[in-house]
């Protein structure tokens, strides 16, 4: 109903503004909005990119190009004349030069110009059409997912108006977009030093260039069988699909200032029926509650109350089971956790709907487990195939080397984990295929995957099955539908409330690249029941062009490769600039709360996050909260930072700070919903043990550099584990002196796993769970760090010969800034 009347509210708007010109010596149509001017010369050709209030001009004339093109056996073919049809509002595009004309409809609204492919002469035999590159000048803001260039005044955009127009341009028959992968090399710590020059752009439907930026989609005729490369496949069976061919391909082109894009892309999506999600009444793309952070933990029937006590005590809204399903396919959950499988579900979700709670799930798309039914015992027909041959001999059930006619689609190894292939109801694993002809499958293990073994004739269809690295098969186009539909129902029966689709480019198994990869989402959401469409906060490992309508933001990743701050930050603060130029709710991503984690390390990320206003997702699980001895006060900073951050309580210049990696904060409540917010200051020392000659000291001198005022030492003191130290090497009468004042010794003897720290008031020590060991009797005050430079000696003694590193942080904090919580 909101749709509804906010359509009917818009009408009025919705005027055609259309101005013709057609002067002989240079025959222009030009199309008007409000803000923007597009000029079309009798060639079909963009002539003009005009702001109408600015009177500037953001074509780059120099690589002008038509309006749409067509391909055709290979080459691109532009429109040799355009003519305009006022009566029924079209072009007509002719390509004499491949015996073409086109019908493409035009529709002038309030902020948008349509575009749609109505009529094409002999259609079936374009090999797609290609809506641009069209030139802009624009070069600061590319957003190459969202389809829009902004510079510091106006910006200019492309929508692809239904799922089978895709952003981009056809790079590659896979229709997979390009992307630059930091992890092409496998698991990194964190992206390379030559990395941090590159933009990560995940496709390109709007792509920088030397002089500024190009916009551009496209639409492919898929009526027939191809063999393409895809997804390290050389050789690759891609079926034909049934979508209409070109014909339908539709795009608008808009121009804007900067304020008016995200409220243009709404009116776009209500108007052309995209989709137009709505979280807590607001449209995804601009609502507060988008970027919620949340809790991933793995939960069920006996064990919910108490996830959900740990949720409520961290102030957040959502808790999410990261690992959830016995199989991947039919999605039946794990037994032990839900008895009842969905319907076990559907009980945890009313259970903590009650207490204001709503849980999520992760998916692995259309990724299929070797045990599942569409496996096992009778593998399902529409599993992915790369391709097909026959059998040159008949076999028997033990037959162990079985002859093919063609080795085509079974002679690649570079993305063929499971090296399987079946044969009726039988899939068979195979080692190798034979050197040369007669070919042959070698090394079969007949029956694989409990199916079962069989007799097989002579001309028998043999096909190569398609998998993943992760040890499981893939879907044809119909089967991804099948398991898409499966989902929404999972959805739709419990009423979960958040979900990721993690490997969406198992998609590309179907031989369609992005298309599969958005089918699947558009139909995860077009089945969803009214009461949830929209509504679900939905992620994935992939963002799409399409799909930007249908998500409420990206959230990469499981970075546990090294410690809590180090696990590829820099990626994480890149992805800020990707979510910003994409017109995105911003997220850190996923962190891993272990025992080990320090308050200190979870207040630097809830920092961050202020700072960029970016959600994150907090795996962790209701045995390390067990384990931690300071959970209590880590969930609780979770909880102030939170509502602070969704209450957007931050000034500009306080996120400025926050963004940076050179401050940390302490944020803590105050009287009358204040907030008192901290900046700490903070350097690491290293103590390293030297064997010297009896009575040479062995000290360590630190200078630390202190902003605040002066006050009593703050430090967290720790054996830095290395690779040759003695483990049993401990270290005693630690010393610290600073600016020649009385040294601090302190009795306590520091062993392997154990930490000293102190708040500037008292001296503990915890164990490496932060459980607290013992609390220190000091025999003196604190040492005092002066307000600038701090000379600091640091001396004790080890218990052997190989003991590891001491690890010294000095801390100190700023002064407070009292924060009201404004109405």
């Amino acid at each position: 109903m909101k749709n509804r009347r906010l359509i009917k509210h818009l009408l009025p708007f919705l005027v055609v503004l259309t101005v013709i010109t057609t002067l002989p010596a240079a025959a222009q149509i030009n199309f008007k909005t409000k803000q923007w001017n597009l000029q079309l010369n009798a060639s079909g050709e963009i002539t003009s990119m005009k702001s109408i209030m600015l009177q500037k001009e953001f074509l780059f004339a120099d690589k002008a190009t038509a309006l749409m093109s067509i391909k055709k056996d290979g080459n691109i073919h532009a429109p040799r004349s355009c003519v305009w049809k006022a009566k029924s509002s079209e072009l007509v595009l002719s390509y004499p030069q491949i015996n073409v004309e086109a019908n493409v409809k035009v529709q002038c609204k309030d902020n948008y110009i349509s575009f749609e492919l109505m009529k094409l002469t002999m259609a079936e035999n374009a090999d797609l059409v290609l809506w641009g590159p069209y030139p802009t000048i624009i070069a600061d803001t590319i957003g190459e997912v969202v389809g829009v260039v902004r510079s510091k005044e106006f910006a200019i955009g492309i929508q692809a108006l239904n799922v089978k127009t895709l952003g981009g341009y056809p790079n590659t028959e896979s229709d997979i977009e390009p992307s630059y992968d930091v992890f092409e090399g496998g698991n990194k710590v964190d992206v390379k030093e030559d990395d941090m020059n590159k933009q990560l752009f995940r496709g390109d439907v709007a792509r920088p260039t030397a002089y500024g930026s190009v916009l551009q989609a496209y639409c492919r005729n898929r009526y027939k069988d191809r063999v393409i490369e895809n997804w390290g496949h050389t050789a690759y069976l891609a079926p034909a699909f049934n979508d209409g061919g070109v014909v339908g391909s539709k795009i608008a082109l808009f121009g804007v200032v900067n304020a008016d894009v995200l409220p243009t892309i709404s009116q776009i999506e209500i108007a052309e029926g995209l989709p137009h999600p709505l979280l807590d009444g607001e449209w995804g793309k601009q609502a507060s509650h988008a970027s919620e952070s949340y809790l991933i933990m793995d939960f069920g029937v006996d064990n919910l109350q108490e996830a959900m006590e740990a949720t409520k005590q961290a102030g957040l809204r959502y808790l999410y089971h990261g690992d959830p399903f016995e199989n991947w396919g039919h999605f039946k959950l794990h037994t032990k956790a839900f008895p009842q499988n969905w319907a076990s579900m559907k009980q945890c979700v009313e259970t903590a709907r009650a207490k204001g709670i709503r849980l999520g799930i992760h998916t692995l798309s259309n990724f299929i487990t070797t045990n599942d039914p569409y496996v096992t015992p009778v593998p399902d027909h529409r599993l992915a195939q790369v391709g097909y041959s026959r059998l040159n001999a008949a076999i028997d059930a033990n037959t162990k080397e079985i002859g093919i006619e063609d080795p085509t689609f079974f002679n690649q190894f570079q993305n063929n984990t499971l090296k399987s292939v079946v044969i009726g109801n039988e899939i068979i694993r195979y080692g190798t295929v034979s050197a040369s002809a007669p070919w042959k499958l070698l090394n079969c293990q007949r029956g694989a995957f409990s199916t079962q073994a069989a007799a097989h004739q002579q001309n028998d269809t043999i096909a190569k099955l398609f998998d993943h690295p992760y040890k499981v098969f893939l879907t044809s186009y119909a089967l991804q539908e099948e398991m898409s539909k499966t989902i929404a129902r999972l959805f739709n029966e419990t009423g979960l409330m958040q979900i990721s689709f993690d490997g969406l480019e198992g998609c590309w198994s179907s031989g369609m690249g992005q298309y599969a990869r958005q089918l699947f989402t558009k139909t995860w959401y077009d089945n969803l029941k009214p009461e949830l469409k929209g509504k679900v906060i939905n992620d994935a490992s992939m963002p799409g062009h399409y799909f930007w309508h249908i998500y409420t933001r990206m959230n990469w990743g499981e970075p546990w490769y090294a410690g809590f701050r180090e696990s590829q930050l820099q990626l994480r603060l890149r992805n800020q600039q990707f979510f910003r130029r994409n017109l995105m709710p911003s997220m850190l991503g996923w962190f891993s709360l272990r025992p080990e984690t320090a308050s200190e390390d979870i207040e630097w990320m809830l920092a961050l996050g202020a700072g960029y206003n970016a959600g994150f997702g907090l795996a962790t699980s209701l045995e390390t909260l067990h384990k931690h001895g300071m959970k209590n006060e880590l969930l609780e900073l979770i909880k102030i930072w939170e509502q602070a951050r969704m209450k957007n309580i931050f000034s500009e210049a306080q996120k400025e700070q926050m963004r940076s990696l050179k401050h940390e904060f302490h944020l803590e409540t105050s009287g009358n919903n204040g907030y008192k917010l901290t900046p700490v200051y903070n350097t690491y020392f290293k103590h390293t043990q030297q064997l010297k000659q009896p009575g040479e000291p062995v000290f360590s001198t630190f200078k630390f550099n202190n902003p605040a005022t002066a006050q009593p030492i703050s430090f967290i003191i720790t054996l830095a584990a290395g690779k040759d130290y003695d483990p049993d090497v401990t270290f005693d009468q630690i010393s610290l002196a600073i600016n020649q004042q009385d040294a601090l010794v302190l009795p306590v003897s520091l062993k392997r796993n154990q930490i000293l720290k102190s708040d500037g008031k008292t001296v503990k020590l915890y164990n490496r769970q932060w459980q607290l060991l013992q609390t220190i009797e000091l025999n003196q005050p604190l040492p005092v760090l002066s307000n600038g430079m701090n000379e600091i000696i640091f001396d004790g003694k080890y218990s052997g010969e190989n003991g590891a590193d001491v690890k010294l942080e000095i801390r100190s904090n700023g002064q407070p800034e009292l924060i009201r919580e404004t109405h």
